[in-house]
C-alpha cells in the first residue's frame, strides 16, 4: 500500500505472530490529521495489536510504520518512549487511573512527567477537565466517581498533552450505552478541535459511527471499508 499522501501515520503490510499465532498477516493502515478512524473486528482478530504496532509498542516481524514521514524502525527505544509521552495519546477501556491521585492530578501526570510545573500542569489539566465536563471531580480520587466520569478524566489525560494522534482501545467498553456515547461525543469533538488523528479500535457499531472512515481487521488482515466501495 502506498500511504495516501499527507497520512500522518501510516503501515504497509504489517506481520506479527507470538509463538504459533499470528495476529498480523499483512496488514495495513492510514490516517490523516484530524481523522477518526476505527479498526473494527471481532476479539483475536488483531486489532489490538495493530494498534499496539503503531504506536511504538509493539515491534512487528516486518512490514513498515511511517509516522510524520519518519520510518518507525529508525528509532530507538528512547526515541519511542518520548514519541508516546509528547505526541501520543492513550485511552484504555478501564481508564487505568493512578488511584492514589486526584483527578486532576491524573490528568496533569503527563505533563508533570515532561518538566511542567505542577502549577501549570494542574492548571492545563483544569481546561481539558473542563472541556470533558469533570471539572468539578478536580479532588476526588478515582474510586470516587462513576465509570463515565472516570474515563471522561482518562480522555482529558490523554489530551493534557495536545497530542498528534490518540489511541482510543475500546474507550467505552466498560460504560453503558448512554455513557458511552457521551464519552465518544466529547472525545471525538476535542480531538477534532485540535486537529488529533484518533485511531479508534471498537469491535461496537455504534461506537464505529462515531469515526470517518473504518478499517476491518480479520485474521490478521486488513480492509479499509471506503476504498472497498
Amino acid at each position: 500500500m502506498n500511504a495516501p499522501a499527507g497520512s500522518l501515520l501510516s503501515a504497509d503490510k504489517l506481520c506479527k505472530t507470538y509463538g504459533p499465532t499470528v495476529a498480523l498477516d499483512g496488514a495495513e493502515f492510514s490516517i490523516h490529521p484530524g481523522e477518526v478512524v476505527a479498526v473494527m473486528g471481532p476479539s483475536g482478530s488483531g486489532k489490538s495489536t495493530l494498534l499496539h504496532c503503531l504506536a511504538g509498542i509493539v515491534t512487528p516481524d516486518s512490514g513498515s510504520i511511517t509516522y510524520n514521514g519518519r520510518e518507525m524502525a529508525t528509532m530507538n527505544d528512547a526515541q519511542r518512549s518520548e514519541l508516546r509521552r509528547t505526541e501520543f495519546g492513550f485511552v484504555f477501556q478501564f481508564g487505568q487511573l493512578v488511584p492514589e491521585l486526584t483527578c486532576v492530578e491524573n490528568v496533569a501526570l503527563p505533563l508533570r512527567l515532561t518538566g511542567t510545573s505542577r502549577k501549570e500542569a494542574e492548571k492545563t489539566a483544569l481546561t481539558w477537565m473542563e472541556r470533558l465536563e469533570v471539572d468539578d471531580l478536580r479532588k476526588k480520587r478515582p474510586g470516587e466517581v462513576s465509570g463515565g466520569q472516570g474515563q471522561r478524566v482518562a480522555v482529558a489525560r490523554a489530551l493534557v498533552t495536545s497530542p498528534r494522534v490518540l489511541f482510543a482501545d475500546e474507550p467505552t467498553g466498560a460504560l453503558d450505552s448512554l455513557n458511552g456515547e457521551r464519552v465518544m461525543e466529547l472525545l471525538t469533538d476535542a480531538a477534532r478541535s485540535t486537529n488529533a488523528a484518533v485511531v479508534l479500535v471498537t469491535h461496537e457499531a455504534r461506537v464505529a459511527a462515531w469515526s470517518d472512515r473504518e478499517i476491518v481487521v480479520r485474521d490478521g488482515k486488513s480492509r479499509d471499508m471506503e476504498r472497498a466501495v
